[in-house]
This record gives structure tokens, C-alpha cells and sequence, in this order.
């Protein structure tokens, strides 16, 4: 019943997409090609991106629960004049259409209790660059399902770049941010409560503080290169005996990694003030913390571990750490602080954090080598290293470099250029 039901849906479509077209003239097609994300999928078979594909014989398909959402990054903001939805069988009786600047503050242009499937035409009048359509309560017993998610205006991203000849192909831009300042604050972990912490080394901006906020980030200057990143960046503090040792600088990569090449090609930005935390700083032994690891600056016979090594004369003691870079979505951050990120299963984000972002490697050099026994962090021992990211990033910057750099998979340097 379904596959006739889907047939019946997709011919009829087919022959008012024409007729709508003409209606659409006065304004441009905008979301088509663009990069979709959506909140769940049936299955493989039914991505996000086949509701941004022009094709109506694919479409996307949710999981079969409410609510669900699917959304489009146009790329650039956008004036905004109507949204047109070919739904398959499985339609939404409620739903909304909403609109933003940035992916994570969203004001609704459209909502309705009583959607009646089929093609819906919607005047959607606003400006932003991401739009979504959240759904409440579905109308059949399957998920919800678009043939076509089509938004129309003017403006928007321009064409995917042309990767330069000569490029190397490797989905990663940079941020070389040295150290600015210890504080014992965490303005995620305890956020308004100085003191609060054990000690922290700050990267980046150069004011974070227990009280920091997104906004004081984007007011103040970083140290970064590029200073244009007024991201936070913190790690527990590295201590030879009762001395701190400060890396001789920190390094942040962006990378599209983890995921299939398609996904990557479908990264989001991170939205503004996005606050990760990576490694555990409670960890008990080596095993509780599997994602961060230690290892000697051109010395690779040394090995890597989770726990301190011992370099050889003349090396430095290095630390690398991967921050996870599903999102879920909805959330800048969780009550655990880590509930709102997910790391990918099986070279895909799971549904539950279905929003590919990209992932952030930070790498620290130490001017310290041989015997650790004295080496300690102020969280603990090597295996508690952990990594705080609180996302300051100007929103077109970021978004450029996602463009340009992540998703046609180019190496590009602290410019953001190839």
C-alpha cells in the first residue's frame, strides 16, 4: 500500500512541480544542492540530501517517532519569500517553518495544527540563512517524508569553490593560538563560580574567565592566528614537580575526518557559543580515557600512550586530543557537558546527533622531555588530559572556511585558504 501511496505521490508531484515553477518565477530556487541536515533518518536509503536534490523519485525519510526536524544551509544569508514542501505519504499534520542567522537561534515564520500533505506552498517571508521545518505530529504511522524541501528568494551562498590545481586534498583549516593565561575558572564546567576549578591554561581569548560569556569572547582581542578566531580554548595544567610548564604554542585543526566523504561534503558549521569537552578529567586509569594520548615530538620510536612517555633528549613531550563532532542539533551545551556531541559509529554520525561538525584536534608541544615521574596535570595524571572548545568564531568566517576548506576536502592554511 505504501509503494503505490509513494508512486501516486511522486507523479502527482512531478506534474504540479511544473505548474509551480512558473508560479515561483519572480524568485530563484535557492536551496537546491545545498547542504541538508536532518534530526533522524528511516535509513541510508533516505537522506537529508535527497530533499535538496531537485530529484522528486528520491526523498528523504525520518525515524518513526515526533517530533523531527530537516533544515538547509543556503549558504549565506538569504532573503526568504515562500517555502514549498512535497510531501510523500508520510506527511506531518504539525509543523513549523523557521528561520536563522547562525543554526541555533530560530524564530518561526510559519506554523500550522492541521497540514493536509501533498505539495504545500507556504509565504515565508524573512531573512536568515539556515531554514528549517520542525514537525510535532505526523500524520501516519511512518516517519515523516519530503520528496522536495524548496526554499525560494534571493541571495544565499554562492557556488561550491573550485578546488585550486595543485591542492592538496585534506579537509583541514587551522587556528595556532599559544598560551594567554592560567586561571583555577572553567566557564562551562563551573560557569560564575571563580576558583572553582583546578587550574587551567587558557588559549585564544584573552579574557576567558569564569564569567565568560559568547558575547565577551566576540568583544575581546585573541592571540590566535588568526586573531580573527575569538574562540576559547582551555586544558588542565602541566606541572614538572611544582612548576607549570606551558606549551610553546597550542594547536587547533578543523578537520573533515571520521565520516564518509559524503558526510563531509555535508559538514555544518559550528553554531555560535558551542561549548565541547573532550577526555575525562576523572579518569581512573589509562583505559578511561581513550581519546587523548601523549607521544614525543619527532621521536615516534618513543610510541604513544595514554598516560605520559619519556622523550628522548632533545624532543618534546606532545599531547593530542580529538573532540567529538556529531552535534545533536538543538543543544550549545548539556547538563553533563557532553550529552549535546557524539563521536561518529561506523563512519556516520548516529541519529541521535545527526549534524556533522567539524572536528577539532587540539595538539600541545611541552619543552620538557625525558622521565615523566615528576609530570603531572593539575586534574590528575597523563590519562585525565581534557580539552575545553567554547566557539567564538565570527559566523561567516567559520562558515567560510567550512566551505572552502572542509567540504570539498582542501588543505587550507590559518587564512583559511589553500
Amino acid at each position: 500500500m505504501r509503494g503505490r501511496g509513494i508512486l501516486a505521490a511522486t507523479l502527482l508531484g512531478a506534474a504540479l512541480l511544473t505548474v509551480a515553477t512558473r508560479a515561483d518565477a519572480a524568485d530563484s530556487l535557492i536551496s537546491q544542492g545545498r547542504t541538508a541536515t536532518a534530526s533522524s533518518t528511516e535509513s541510508a536509503a533516505f537522506p537529508a540530501a535527497n530533499a535538496v536534490d531537485g530529484n522528486l523519485g528520491t526523498r528523504w525519510s525520518s525515524a518513526f517517532s515526533d517530533p523531527q526536524w530537516l533544515q538547509v544551509d543556503l549558504g549565506a544569508s538569504a532573503s526568504i519569500s515562500s517555502v514549498v514542501l512535497n510531501w510523500e505519504s508520510a506527511y506531518a499534520r504539525a509543523f513549523s517553518v523557521k528561520v536563522s542567522a547562525n543554526g541555533s537561534s530560530w524564530s518561526t515564520l510559519y506554523s500550522t495544527a492541521n497540514g493536509t500533505g501533498g505539495r504545500q506552498t507556504i509565504t515565508a517571508a524573512g531573512t536568515g540563512r539556515y531554514v528549517r521545518l520542525e514537525t510535532t505530529v505526523r500524520a501516519t504511522q511512518w516517519g515523516v517524508s519530503l520528496t522536495e524541501f524548496q526554499v525560494y528568494g534571493s541571495g544565499g551562498g554562492t557556488t561550491p569553490p573550485t578546488i585550486p590545481p595543485g591542492a592538496v586534498r585534506v579537509a583541514e583549516f587551522l587556528a595556532d593560538c599559544p598560551f594567554s593565561h592560567r586561571l583555577p575558572d572553567d566557564p562551562i564546567i563551573f560557569p560564575n563560580m571563580p576558583g572553582a576549578s583546578h587550574m587551567h591554561s587558557f588559549f585564544g581569548s584573552e579574557v576567558t574567565n569564569a564569567f565568560s560569556t559568547t558575547q565577551d569572547l566576540l568583544n575581546a582581542n585573541s592571540n590566535c592566528n588568526p586573531s580573527i578566531d575569538k574562540s576559547s580554548y582551555w586544558i588542565p595544567t602541566l606541572y614538572n614537580g611544582n612548576t607549570p610548564v606551558e606549551p610553546t604554542t597550542g594547536i587547533f585543526y578543523y578537520l573533515g575526518e571520521g565520516v564518509r566523504d559524503d558526510l563531509i561534503a555535508q559538514t555544518q558549521p559550528f553554531p555560535l557559543g558551542l561549548r565541547i569537552v573532550a577526555g575525562n578529567a576523572k579518569a581512573t586509569g589509562p583505559n578511561d580515557n581513550t581519546i587523548s594520548r601523549w607521544s614525543c615530538l619527532h621521536a615516534g620510536e618513543a610510541g604513544s600512550s595514554h598516560d605520559f612517555v619519556t622523550c628522548p633528549p632533545g624532543t618534546m613531550l606532545e599531547s593530542y586530543l580529538d573532540f567529538p563532532h556529531c552535534w545533536d542539533g538543538v543543544n550549545l551545551d548539556s547538563t553533563d557537558h557532553k550529552s549535546h556531541m557524539a563521536y561518529p559509529v561506523n563512519n556516520a554520525c548516529p541519529p541521535s546527533h545527526p549534524v556533522v561538525v567539524p572536528k577539532l584536534r587540539q595538539v600541545m608541544r611541552y619543552p620538557v622531555n625525558g622521565n615523566p615521574a615528576n609530570f603531572r596535570l593539575a586534574s590528575g595524571p597523563g590519562y585525565t588530559m581534557h580539552g575545553d572548545f567554547f566557539n567564538a568564531w565570527p559566523v561567516e568566517e567559520l562558515a567560510r572556511r567550512v566551505n572552502d576548506c572542509i567540504r570539498p576536502i582542501v588543505k587550507c592554511g590559518t587564512d583559511g585558504r589553500p
